[in-house]
């Protein structure tokens, strides 16, 4: 027995160190690195600081604009533009995922009016700034209302299939219309800082009916003076909403964009009216009703502007562009669609939020 006790303990020896060793290292302490640290906690304390600003931006932009307008006339700048900006980027997301925001949407049994270009009927003029001389002209995939005295449309009508049939070809030139004898020429905006600003949009047009439809559309006939920024900006991104981004989870989409005519001085060299303001209203049927949304863009509005802060009523529009839209919806469902204030953009699908957000941001 005692031979036996001399062989085993050595071994019980080297393993006690072995263990008290090991048990030594992993109590052991590393030396902190400070500047590690310091990002870590930097880091940590910016996320919290975004959060903070993203809930009450969110909250803050969330108000009507004329609210949000005062309260930057009140308030200091530095509190308020963080506020709009992470806001507005906010609400973009979660207004976008539908978790906030309201769209004004109503029961409508009757079936939608598949393959046509209006929705209830085309416009109808109540009285000033809508000018009187307006003719109807017919282009098959959409529908102008064509002023002489403006030398661009007042408002253009068209629809926008679910399905995109066509792949947008080249862009082709601008010209005037052979159809029409008073479209200006090409040239007539050529140095005056403004775009040709389509109406019934290229992307759209090409995309859904084709390369003949879309030669259409470049046609002075469809296009009104636009500054860049308005052009390339918010309008541009609603036209891309409709056409890619809404048809897809919504289905066929109808459209009227128009203007709001100038003051008499408001004119190109060329005599071209140059609009005040720009406006659409889209409508779309679904299982769940009609909605329908209406923005209303001034001609100075900035590149980098987000839509959602020129949503108003129909009933609003109605007002200031002397029209009446969707002369042939029923009473019982007009009247509670136009006067009710939708406070966001439609949402999109799941699937399409990184889409919106290459849309807003390149």
């Amino acid at each position: 027995m005692k031979k036996k006790q001399t062989k085993i303990k050595p071994l019980k020896s080297l393993f006690g160190l072995f263990a008290r060793r090991s048990k030594s290292k992993r109590g052991a302490k590393r030396p902190v690195n400070p500047l590690r640290r310091f990002a870590r906690r930097f880091a940590l304390a910016s996320a919290a600081v975004v959060a903070m600003l993203s809930m009450l931006g969110g909250w803050f932009v969330s108000h009507p604009w004329q609210w949000i307008s005062d309260k930057c006339d009140d308030w200091p700048r530095f509190i308020t533009a963080p506020l709009i900006y992470f806001g507005d980027r906010t609400i973009m997301l979660t207004d976008g995922l539908g978790w906030t925001g309201h769209d004004a949407v109503y029961d409508f049994d009757e079936p939608a009016p598949a393959g046509s270009v209006l929705f209830a009927g085309a416009p109808v003029r109540l009285g000033p700034p809508a000018v009187a001389d307006v003719r109807v002209v017919e282009k098959g995939d959409f529908t102008i209302g064509w002023s002489s005295s403006l030398k661009h449309p007042l408002w253009v009508a068209y629809h926008v299939p679910a399905e995109k049939s066509y792949e947008a070809g080249k862009r082709p030139g601008f010209r005037a219309d052979p159809a029409l004898r008073d479209t200006p020429a090409a040239t007539a905006y050529k140095g005056s800082g403004y775009d040709r600003g389509h109406m019934a949009p290229n992307h759209a047009i090409a995309t859904r009916f084709g390369t003949e439809a879309q030669k259409q559309t470049f046609y002075t006939s469809n296009v009104s003076p636009q500054k860049p920024a308005l052009n390339r900006g918010p309008w541009r991104e609603i036209e891309h909403r409709i056409a890619d981004l809404w048809t897809a989870k919504y289905g066929e989409i109808w459209v009227i964009v128009g203007c709001v005519p100038g003051d008499e001085e408001d004119r190109l060299p060329s005599g071209v009216d140059v609009p005040k303001a720009f406006w659409q209203v889209i409508v779309a049927q679904t299982a769940d009703g009609v909605r329908a949304l209406a923005v209303y863009m001034p001609k100075n509005i900035p590149f980098s502007a987000f839509p959602v802060h020129n949503i108003m009523t129909i009933d609003e529009l109605e007002r200031r562009t002397g029209l009446d839209f969707f002369p042939d919806m029923p009473e019982f469902l007009q009247k509670p669609l136009e006067a009710d204030l939708p406070t966001r953009l439609w949402p999109v699908r799941f699937i399409d939020i990184f889409r919106l957000i290459m849309l807003r941001f390149t």
